[in-house]
């Protein structure tokens, strides 16, 4: 049985700490960061969430199974490198989109994005996958 405390702050600290995941995961393409620390610290916030309350809790609040977020991982990477060829483009050459958001001003979204959001669910599924079966037994 783990501690009160422990239960109770990983209550707060896994939204935040999957909130801070996808600000790393964000900025990576300007700034330090990006899918692979992002993808790290979404794993982590959920080994912390098995630590407090067990790993078939964790099963139960992920989203998806870790083959599945490896697998979509995997295939929305691959497909990101693929776009630049429809546009006459190398293989992996960037492309960029401005789209205007009401309130909030132009935004720069582009194929770097999608890459890294697979890399971001491929290394939190590998991560998972790994430690969860090791944190059962």
């Amino acid at each position: 049985m783990t501690s009160l405390i422990l239960r109770t702050a990983t209550r707060f600290l896994l939204p935040l700490l999957v909130l801070f995941s996808l600000f790393l995961l964000v900025r990576g393409h300007h700034e330090p960061g990006g899918g692979f620390s992002g993808g790290l610290v979404a794993a982590a916030a959920f080994v912390l969430y098995g630590l407090a309350f067990g790993i078939a809790e964790v099963r139960k609040a992920l989203p998806l199974d870790p083959r599945t977020l490896i697998g979509s991982g995997l295939l929305i990477a691959v497909t990101s490198t693929t776009f630049s060829l429809f546009a006459g483009q190398p293989l992996m050459t960037s492309l960029w989109w401005k789209v205007a958001i009401p309130g909030f001003g132009d935004l720069d979204l582009g194929t770097p994005l999608l890459f890294d959001l697979g890399v971001y669910l491929a290394v939190a599924g590998v991560t998972l996958l790994i430690i969860l079966p090791l944190a059962e037994e």
